[in-house]
Formats: C-alpha cells, sequence, structure tokens
C-alpha cells in the first residue's frame, strides 16, 4: 500500500468512527462494482445515507470536500441507485454526504461531515 491509499485508507477508518459516534450505524464501506466503489453507506432509523470520505494531508490542491467534483457526484448517485437495487426493505430517505479530512503531518485530524451536500 502506497502513502496515499494509506492515507485514504486512515481517512476512511476516522470518518467511519465519526459518524458511529454521531449515531450512525455503518452498512456498507469500500462497496464496489464494475462502476466504481462508494466509501461508506450509513444508516440510522430515518436515512440512508451515502458517504465520500476526502482525505488531504495539506491544501495545496484545495480542501478535500473540494474534489467531489459534479461528475464525482453522479457517479456516486448512479452507484447508490445499484447499491439499492440489491436491498431489501425497508426503505428510508437518502442522502449524499461528504466527511472532509484533513490530517497534517504532526497534527490532530480535522473532520468534517457536511450532511446533504448534493
Amino acid at each position: 500500500m502506497n502513502d496515499k491509499q494509506a492515507l485514504g485508507a486512515r481517512g476512511e477508518q476516522l470518518a467511519a468512527q465519526f459518524l458511529e459516534a454521531a449515531g450512525m450505524n455503518v452498512v456498507g464501506r469500500n462497496w464496489r462494482c464494475r462502476y466504481g466503489e462508494l466509501d461508506l453507506i450509513v444508516q440510522n432509523d430515518h436515512v440512508t445515507a451515502f458517504v465520500e470520505v476526502k482525505t488531504r494531508s495539506g491544501l495545496g490542491f484545495g480542501t478535500p470536500a473540494e474534489a467531489v467534483t459534479f461528475t464525482k457526484q453522479q457517479r456516486i448517485r448512479r452507484l447508490a441507485l445499484l447499491w439499492l437495487a440489491q436491498q431489501e426493505g425497508p426503505w428510508r430517505r437518502i442522502r449524499f454526504d461528504v466527511v472532509s479530512i484533513l490530517m497534517p503531518h504532526g497534527q490532530q485530524p480535522r473532520i468534517e461531515h457536511l450532511p446533504a451536500v448534493f
């Protein structure tokens, strides 16, 4: 695993812990199909959220959340429909979240949860 992959994996782990502490249940991690991957799928009694996790060590290329482009959003929406088609109810509302994690070297990670951003 290279440094970029390790940073991403660590970010996804932190995001899952953060969302669980906020009362969400992680029901899917790194769900893949031939069209792409969903980072996290979380639920509570009222909603299923498809969560894109972006982790960066610095702001040289912008904030982590800025990396979730319109094209990426469209791909996540299509993947969410495929995931939902494989599930049995009960159906909940759905939303699309981003968890932005900034992990500067030698500092504590800064986690920002952006619910229903697209």
